[in-house]
């Protein structure tokens, strides 16, 4: 039997995990990912990437590197559309709806986009190669079979005979969690959604149908094949998603390969469709909060921690946004600038996000038609039903914990962003375009997955209080002076003499606008407050 150390070890090689060790990566933790699976899937269950992930792949550097795996919709973007059959529309003269709607969100509040969907598979090609250089170790083919923690750390078991004693696990094993398992952690909501579906992975030329348009997806109504297209390359890849019922004896075996290419020519209108079938994977929709998203030096992420419906494309940006949440802890702990406790922010901040995230992708399932509606008419609907706008789910979340100091977590708007990202304590820090050093940046650029100071250019005393405050604590600490007559800055909140602390994840973690009488003991109470107290170095 072998016997190896790592600072963290994920059980879950899905684009979650992958996710999390490129992370704690670039914050120079190294990570080792164990996945049952021999290689990484080629069958995508999500395509959709949000602006929040988006910008973390900007963080990392790999934003161009995944713009151009995706799936160029820029020349014609239908965004969702309905058909009896493919065949019985013509998609050019249908509206370009999705491009206007994504641009705007794009362009005002957030510094990342992409020029159409990702698939999964796309996505890892860069996320899994990137994780590796970077220092992390991915091993396929490997199972998680039983762990156990103590004090000072996790002790796991593998399929291989291995042993790997861990600082730290997390879980991105998925919905059917075997880590949530063994920790005994139960779960909360609907569960079960529908009925199961199966999802067709399949090869055929369909662009004599989309005629050199694309669509995010395609609802099929025909009896004969109700379902859904959805794009994975445009052109000759595609997922075909059609339901069975098992009350009627059906089962997810019945879906042979002839089956399932009968059922896609039927759905595309073209019995003759030369079809190749790749791979199918039954799944069932279903909404599901864990009850707890930690329990001693473990932790939950992704499907392992929350299950939405796909309506909206909510499930792997939120699972991203739990690794990027945690990783930037994990390190501060491990380097001894932050005190344990920090951890236990993770649940505090995480779980109410994927609460909301759940019940928004449930309302989506009575009124999906406001998921995707733009119109004024629809934002009422939307405020009467309870249901927030998908720019805000994806952006707008705010934190309530002991790592932000005085939060205002209650959201000002459930459809105007721009009111929601305000520079209120516990929001992420609002995207603007700045010229600094002679260069355009975003001022999410600014942070560097530091903890930063934003100050007002005019506050030289926050500068050395900010030196002073880092050297007594042992905490690296930017400092960057923003002028109080930039719009953007009074936006955050910054007036003469004021500032602002910006957490690594690019939330806001304290607002003093203007100036105070001692900032030096300010800072060193807040820095104290928000980092849990300092760390002993403890991976």
């Amino acid at each position: 039997m072998t016997q190896n150390r790592v600072p963290v070890l994920i059980a879950g090689g899905g684009s979650v995990g992958l996710f999390a060790a490129l992370l704690l990566a670039h914050h120079g933790v190294e990570a080792m990912v164990v996945e049952c699976q021999s290689e990484p899937s080629i069958h995508p269950r999500a395509t959709g990437l949000g602006p929040r992930t988006l910008e973390f792949l900007r963080e990392v550097g790999l934003a161009d590197a995944v713009d151009a795996v995706a799936v160029d919709m820029t020349a014609g973007n239908l965004g969702k559309i309905s058909a009896v059959t493919l065949a019985s529309i013509d998609p050019t003269a249908l509206p370009d709806v999705a491009p206007a709607r994504a641009g705007r969100v794009a362009d005002r509040f957030s510094p990342a986009t992409i020029r159409g969907t990702c698939p999964q598979h796309r996505l890892d090609s860069v996320v899994l190669p990137a994780a590796t250089t970077r220092g992390a170790t991915i091993r396929h083919s490997t199972r998680l079979l039983s762990f156990e923690q103590d004090a000072d750390g996790v002790t796991a078991h593998l399929d291989d005979g291995a042993t790997i004693r861990a600082d730290y696990l997390i879980g991105a094993d998925g919905v059917h969690s075997g880590v949530r398992g063994a920790l005994g952690i139960g779960t909360t909501g609907p569960g079960a959604l529908g009925n199961p579906k199966v999802n067709i992975l399949f090869r055929a030329d369909l662009r004599p149908y989309t005629r050199g348009r694309f669509f995010a997806a395609c609802d099929i109504t025909t009896p004969d094949a109700p379902g859904m297209f959805m794009t994975v390359d445009g052109a000759t890849e595609w997922i075909f998603h059609t339901e069975y019922r098992p009350e009627d004896g059906q089962s997810a075996d019945e879906f042979t390969p002839e089956r399932c290419r009968a059922l896609i020519r039927a759905a595309v209108g073209d019995h003759g469709l030369d079809v190749e079938v790749r791979s199918r994977l039954p799944w069932r929709a279903r909404g599901m909060v864990a009850d707890s998203f930690q329990q001693g030096r473990v932790f939950l992420i992704g499907d392992a921690a929350h299950a939405v419906p796909p309506l909206g494309a909510f499930g792997l940006n939120t699972g991203v946004a739990d690794a990027h949440n945690l990783a930037w802890k994990l390190a501060a702990v491990c380097a001894g600038q932050a005190g344990p406790a920090l951890l236990d922010s993770y649940h505090a901040e995480r779980r109410p996000v994927a609460l909301t995230t759940l019940e928004q992708a449930l309302l989506r399932l009575k009124a999906p038609r406001l998921h995707w509606d733009s119109s004024a008419a629809a934002a009422s609907e939307r405020t009467a039903m309870g249901m927030i706008n998908a720019p805000i789910v994806q952006l707008g979340y705010r934190y309530d914990s002991a790592a932000v100091v005085d939060p205002q977590p209650h959201l000002p708007s459930t459809e105007d962003i721009e009111l929601v990202l305000d520079g209120a304590p516990g929001s992420r820090l609002p995207h603007a375009w700045i010229d600094l050093d002679g260069s355009r940046v975003s001022t999410l650029d600014l942070v560097q997955s530091r903890t930063t100071l934003l100050t007002d250019a005019g506050g030289v005393e926050w500068a050395q209080a900010a030196k002073t405050a880092a050297d007594r604590l042992g905490v690296p600490l930017a400092v960057v002076a923003i002028d109080s007559a930039n719009s953007w800055a009074r936006q955050v909140g910054i007036e003469a003499g004021g500032a602002v602390l910006v957490r690594p994840d690019q939330f806001i973690a304290w607002r003093s606008p203007t100036s105070v009488e001692d900032p030096t003991g300010e800072l060193v109470a807040v820095l104290d407050r928000v980092l849990a107290g300092g760390g002993d170095g403890r991976c």
